[in-house]
């Protein structure tokens, strides 16, 4: 057999559905997919490869899948993340006010190259954050947004949707240095959202997803809304769960707890498609209908929310849930290193129950890979090494004192490795990332681009005080003896 790539000698953990793991194994790529994997010996001796990989001494794996985190997060993270609601309202006011196209196609190659380089081949990004805040006033942002995935080469599903209710909300662009805002309806936003449907869903060989998201409705919205707010905000959640499920979309949510389930199960929001984050404090008749409706979980331990309140992960893979990692990347102080919240997961849990052997450690790399893969309804694509599958793969040099000695591989990826230990990952059968280094873009480049952007999104909200270090940076000043 011919084939175009051959990686071959290192320990393979498929993730397929008997869980095999080949200790010296190999797999064979021809035009982006996996064609044979197995025995190292056996496949070098029947395969001539146009490209071998020699793999001895890593552990070949599937791309890492990062089920929620943000665009934009990558320029503003600490920004004034000291200050209470300040980091909040910052994102509020780049996000609608002081962010051009520029902005979003420098801050998504960032973010792309981030996941690139910790091993992450495919994740889902907001078009914005805080609670309610997309950039979704015009099409051309998220164009800018996946321009920048596509030069990189990760795979993204781009979740774009219109703010919370209520109508008009104020944006702007710039022009000549000034600021020029407008008012934004939730007709433009929705119209927005189907044009960048139309432009991008599905595009790039498949490297490019959409995704619909309307913000959670909780008890304070009902509480603090006019009524009339209350009720457009509901009858808007519906339009929009509606369109993506329609046409085949993930609708997603940012936020969901106590109670918040109940009422998107009387909208009808939850549903195989659905993707619901954070879900802390749930009750126990919110984890039977999610787990009823085949609705999908995001679980972030690093969040906030994971300190503000606990997401019953483990109950919700018990009652038969889809339960998915995502990073809530990359901001205040979180990255996208996937290895982290692994570890981050399996401590979380293990501490509330005090039980070490909560959130078995396969389990874990299966809510990243696999399992991330299923929330997204792409399990029959990628998440797995198997014959026919997309070939997204990632590989971890074990030459690191920290994963050394070399036994015992699949413990030492999720317990001890870190995204800087990936030395290779393939997308689509392209190798992306090769010694560490991408293959697609150059990384000085981007990084300039990205601190550049940076500095005049700072300039124009005047945030150089949220740069400061806080009066209590260093803990309470200890009285002298």
């Amino acid at each position: 057999m011919k084939v175009d790539t051959l990686l071959t000698g290192g320990c393979v953990v498929t993730m397929d559905p008997a869980r095999r793991v080949i200790e010296q194994g190999a797999v064979a790529v021809t035009e982006g997919r996996i064609v044979a994997l197995g025995d190292a010996a056996a496949l070098n001796a029947e395969i001539q490869a146009e490209r071998v990989v020699d793999c001895t001494g890593h552990v070949v794996f599937p791309g890492l899948i990062d089920v929620h985190a943000h665009a934009g997060h990558g320029l503003v993270k600490t920004l004034g993340m000291h200050g209470g609601e300040r980091w909040e309202e910052i994102c509020g006011e780049v996000y609608t006010q002081v962010s051009p196209p520029e902005f979003w196609h420098a801050e998504a190659r960032l973010a792309a190259l981030e996941r690139l380089r910790f091993g992450v081949t495919t994740g889902v990004s907001l078009l914005g954050g805080g609670d309610t805040i997309m950039r979704t006033d015009h099409p051309e942002y998220a164009a800018a947004h996946c321009r920048g995935v596509v030069e990189v080469g990760t795979r993204s599903i781009v979740a774009v949707g219109p703010t919370r209710a209520p109508h008009p909300r104020s944006y702007a662009e710039w022009s000549n240095g000034k600021r020029l805002c407008y008012p934004v309806s939730f007709e433009q936003q929705m119209q927005t959202c189907k044009q960048v449907v139309t432009d991008w869903h599905d595009t790039h060989l498949g490297r490019i997803q959409i995704a619909m998201l309307y913000p959670v409705l909780r008890d304070e919205h009902e509480r603090d809304m006019s009524a009339k707010d209350y009720a457009t905000a509901c009858e808007q959640a519906q339009e929009v769960s509606t369109f993506a499920r329609d046409n085949g979309l993930v609708f997603t949510q940012d936020g969901h707890w106590r109670g918040s389930i109940r009422r998107a199960q009387k909208l009808g929001l939850l549903g195989a498609n659905a993707l619901l984050s954070h879900c802390i404090d749930l009750h126990e008749d919110e984890i039977a209908l999610i787990a009823a409706t085949e609705t999908k979980i995001a679980h972030n331990p690093s969040a906030n929310a994971s300190i503000m309140g606990r997401c019953p992960a483990t109950e919700l893979i018990a009652a038969g849930a889809c339960v998915a990692l995502g990073s809530d990347a990359t901001a205040p102080d979180r990255s996208a290193d996937m290895f982290r919240h692994m570890q981050q997961a399996m401590h979380y849990h293990r501490r509330h129950f005090r039980d070490a052997d909560a959130l078995p450690i396969g389990q874990v790399l299966e809510m990243c890979t696999i399992g991330a893969a299923r929330a997204l309804g792409m399990a029959d694509q990628i998440g797995s090494l198997e014959i026919g599958k997309a070939a997204d793969i990632t590989t971890v040099d074990l030459h690191r004192p920290h994963l050394y000695p070399p036994h015992m591989q699949v413990h030492r990826l999720v317990c001890f490795a870190n995204g800087n230990d990936i030395s290779h990952v393939m997308i689509g059968g392209e190798m992306v990332l090769q010694g560490g280094q991408a293959t697609r873009v150059n990384e000085k480049e981007i990084l300039q681009d990205a601190a550049d952007q940076a500095q005049l999104m700072i300039d124009r909200i005047g945030g150089e005080s949220d740069m400061r270090l806080p009066a209590n940076f260093w803990g309470k000043e200890r009285h002298k003896k």
